[in-house]
């Protein structure tokens, strides 16, 4: 049964415009301009009068974006796991960061492609699908891929460090913000380190940043005219959060929870938290499933983003691979954009489902199930490399990395992978002992 019943899509108003208006011209009519200021300024006006339309007001009281109010509508739980870093800690730390480098490079270059694109694409090179290893070769492998990378640099036989990517950035980014402000830094805090290093960002992060960018308070700058709110952008930003906060889900989630709050609101927020704390969870348990479940204790019962997840884990097992969660997704979630959190939130968990203790398995069925998967492959990657470790990396997604990774923060041309584990290192130890 699918989630929400959406109206229909209004399908390229703004190229059937722009073609009438620039035919017009063409035509020689006279008040074209004129005619499509009128239509842009009621456009404004009826985009305005559906963001007013009044939220169900019953739902609004069970999502609240206040933090004490989020903490008072979770589940029982056991809010922390750990009071001070395991013996083999670092070795798990190690896993989670690379394997994330290794799930996000090898969605990056068919990042929102849909699965028979993907399979017909595989078909053509040769490659193994669900995929075993890196694409061997990139579509329009010339083009540039987030200033520091061009596509080719995400295969086997170009790659030379980490390839460039958002998501690894904000793992960085959250680095940064620790060691710039401490642990107890704010929501401000976090919206001035955004102006600082961010040069661009997509969705809801690019409104967030132009709204503070206007002068927009941190605080609103991801509310003000910003239909994305439910989106994907808050939880590619989890990682560090889990890291720094290793077995403390609770802590994990709240660090999340200032993070999110620059961009997103209610299910965004959310998906932020709960995977924060699923990473968080990982350092402490001996398998995944059991990190996803302890971190729905922080995050409120009775929103969609808690309902769906205990959706997703009740049909994790009849899952078998990336078939089963495309069609699932499908058929739950018709018409929702690729970067929504609540079906990528579901194929993270298949993802981790399916592949156990594999980690091929986990990051190549991740990607092949589509959808926003260079971010569901590297959120599960944290996951799997913090339960698992290092030790658990087939070494052909490690081989060209070399100990760098390429970064487009302002400032920040590289970072060495081992110097980025021993600064969380460094941070988790901070924390956990407070």
């Amino acid at each position: 049964m699918k989630l929400f019943d959406y109206p229909e899509p209004v399908e390229n108003w703004d190229l059937t415009i722009n073609r009438y208006a620039t035919q017009k011209v063409e035509f020689g009519a006279q008040g074209v301009a004129e005619k499509v200021a009128e239509i842009e300024a009621l456009l404004k006006q009826k985009i305005a009068e559906l963001d007013a339309l009044p939220n169900d007001a019953a739902l609004e009281k069970a999502e609240p974006d206040d933090l004490d109010a989020i903490k008072a509508l979770r589940p029982p739980g056991e809010r922390r796991l750990l009071t001070a870093l395991p013996d083999n800690f670092r070795d798990r730390l190690e896993g989670a960061w690379l394997t994330r480098c290794s799930g996000c490079t090898l969605g990056s270059i068919v990042e929102g492609w849909k699965v028979d694109r993907m399979e017909n694409w595989a078909a053509y090179l040769g490659d193994p699908f669900p995929l075993v290893d890196y694409w061997s070769q990139a579509e329009q492998p010339h083009l540039p891929r987030l200033k520091m990378s061009v596509r080719h640099d995400y295969t086997p036989s170009k790659m030379n460090g980490v390839p460039s990517d958002d998501d690894l950035n904000y793992t960085l980014l959250g680095l940064l913000v620790l060691e710039e402000y401490g642990p107890d830094f704010s929501v401000e805090d976090m919206g001035e380190a955004w102006v600082k290093y961010l040069p661009f960002a997509f969705t809801a992060e690019g409104i967030a940043l132009e709204n503070l960018r206007q002068g927009v308070p941190a605080m609103q700058a991801g509310a003000l005219k910003n239909p994305c709110q439910n989106w994907i952008g808050a939880d590619i930003r989890s990682d560090p959060w889990g890291y720094a906060a290793p077995g403390w889900p609770e802590k994990a989630a709240e660090l999340a929870w200032r993070d999110a709050m620059i961009s997103h609101r209610r299910n965004g927020v959310y998906a932020a938290m709960y995977w924060s704390a699923a990473i968080s969870a990982a350092f402490a348990v001996d398998a995944p499933m059991d990190a996803l479940r302890i971190a729905l204790e922080e995050i409120p019962a009775d929103s969609i983003t808690a309902r769906e997840i205990r959706w997703a884990l009740d049909k994790a097992p009849s899952v078998s691979g990336y078939k089963d969660a495309d069609a699932l997704v499908q058929e739950r979630y018709p018409g929702m954009w690729k970067s929504h959190s609540f079906q990528n939130n579901a194929l993270t968990i298949w993802g981790l489902a399916v592949g156990g203790d594999d980690c091929t398995k986990v990051i190549g069925e991740t990607v092949s199930m589509g959808q926003d998967n260079d971010c569901t492959a590297a959120t599960a990657g944290s996951v799997f490399g913090a339960v698992y470790g290092a030790g658990a990396i087939p070494e052909h997604w490690t081989r060209n990395f070399n100990n760098k990774i390429h970064c487009y923060l302002n400032g920040h041309p590289t970072f060495a992978l081992d110097d980025v584990v021993n600064r969380f290192a460094a941070q988790a130890e901070r924390v956990v002992s407070d």
